[in-house]
């Protein structure tokens, strides 16, 4: 039986046997052998996912994850609870010396977000000691914001930056291609690619790609992973638009829950981060490309090129009316004479590769973002379109890990759980109106 066979009821059933599948004891791998850990956004889409049904499960996603978190407040992109051969690089490679197995970089901080929606799910489902989790969990988000001010916008820019492109979770995206290019090929560390071993290579970053991201890793290494060290050495420094619109969103569902779990000076610290972070955004804007744009800080430059980053700002920000109808022609351009979109690198982009990684194909996860984005700033009929085109991509492929925007085809890894999660998500929003889309 395909999906497109499926009742409804099938089909969310399918997807929970996704999450099931994954499932490692209390936290989700991505999908089995090609990301056989715990990664951060993944985990904080996937509770979203199961706090649908399971409100404790979904907490458990997340406790799980900051078991991760270190002292000074990051919470690692991997967090490496059991062995594994099938990937690479491992914990030997990172070589962090936390108490628990982690890399030493970050990823978006999808987890404020996620805490807002599993503590609302719980309460719901009347859920014993939702209150307590909350808070334990609130607390672990605010020292995150803190570490992510404090070690990433030293000059308080209004902008957070990434040191390695896999923290911004768009790995070889085409936005870095000019800042990545001044990283040296040469490590000290043997490459053994293992993603290549799962998928088609035409489909991964290049071997040169990473030559870089290994390189990165070897200077970050050796700086003890001490942020203020790293930010001095990091040949690569991107004050990035997606990561901040995250994490400004991030902001503002823990200022709604601070109003509960947080002390007034908690709340005034959120605010003030909220409106620092939402300054910077607001001065990304570029009318004459009808999108925001990143900015390499080690060059000074705009990071103009476009993908997915530049529409992400709309999930924190409420545009002009201005802004407004500019962000969606703009949007409505990306998707001309696809099957389906948004791809995270439009087709007239000379980079433009539909099935290569970040470099063209379509995601799940940041269709639900950007969707979400729209309906903040009242487009609501763009981002059913967006919804209703990924939940049919999804269903006519499968739970894939991405999809040829040309084709419709399943790419990647099989069996994936931020997909299984946003198709549950999607398909509800899909049908209804406003849903996810409040923020202060």
């Amino acid at each position: 039986m395909t999906m497109n066979d499926m009742t409804r009821f099938d089909r969310d059933e399918a997807a929970r046997a996704i999450l099931a599948r994954n499932d490692r004891g209390g936290y989700t791998v991505p999908t089995d052998r090609l990301y056989p850990f715990q990664w951060n956004w993944d985990s904080a889409f996937v509770a979203i996912g199961f706090a649908l049904f399971d409100a404790d499960r979904a907490y458990r996603e997340l406790e799980r994850l900051v078991e991760g978190q270190w002292d000074d407040g990051m919470i690692p992109h991997i967090v490496f609870h059991a062995p594994s051969d099938t990937y690479f690089p491992g914990p030997e490679v990172w070589g962090t010396r936390h108490r628990i197995p982690t890399s030493g970089i970050t990823q978006p901080p999808v987890f404020g977000m996620a805490l807002r929606q599993v503590h609302e799910a719980a309460v719901k489902a009347g859920l014993p000691q939702a209150q307590e989790r909350t808070s334990a969990l609130f607390q672990a988000a605010l020292r995150s914001h803190r570490w992510w001010l404090r070690a990433r916008d030293p000059d308080s820019l209004g902008l957070v930056a990434i040191l390695h492109p896999w923290e911004s979770g768009s790995d070889n995206s085409p936005a870095w291609d000019v800042a990545l290019a001044r990283v040296p090929t040469t490590t000290t560390t043997t490459i053994r690619r293992k993603d290549t071993g799962h998928v088609d290579a035409a489909m991964r970053p290049r071997d040169e790609d990473y030559q870089r991201f290994i390189h990165l890793v070897d200077t970050y290494r050796d700086c003890g992973w001490d942020p203020q060290r790293q930010w001095a050495a990091a040949p690569f420094k991107i004050a990035d638009v997606q990561m901040t619109a995250i994490l400004a969103r991030a902001t503002a569902d823990l200022m709604h829950l601070a109003e509960t779990f947080g002390s007034a000076e908690e709340r005034t610290e959120l605010s003030d981060i909220h409106r620092r972070l939402l300054d910077g955004l607001a001065r990304r804007w570029r009318p004459e490309l009808s999108r925001f744009v990143s900015l390499d800080l080690i060059s000074g430059e705009d990071v103009d090129a476009p993908t997915q980053a530049c529409f992400m700002p709309l999930v924190a920000l409420r545009l002009d009316d201005v802004q407004r109808k500019a962000v969606t022609a703009e949007i409505e351009r990306w998707h001309q004479g696809l099957i389906v979109g948004l791809p995270t690198t439009p087709s007239f982009s000379p980079a433009f590769e539909p099935k290569r990684y970040w470099r063209g194909p379509v995601w799940a996860v940041v269709n639900w973002l950007i969707a979400d984005g729209l309906r903040l700033n009242g487009a609501e009929d763009l981002a059913r379109r967006i919804e209703q085109g990924t939940v049919g991509a999804i269903e006519r492929a499968g739970f894939c890990e991405y999809f040829d925007p040309t084709t419709g085809e399943g790419l990647g890894g099989d069996a994936f759980s931020w997909t299984a999660a946003a198709y549950m998500v999607l398909r509800r929003r899909a049908g209804s109106s406003g849903a996810g889309a409040e923020a202060p």
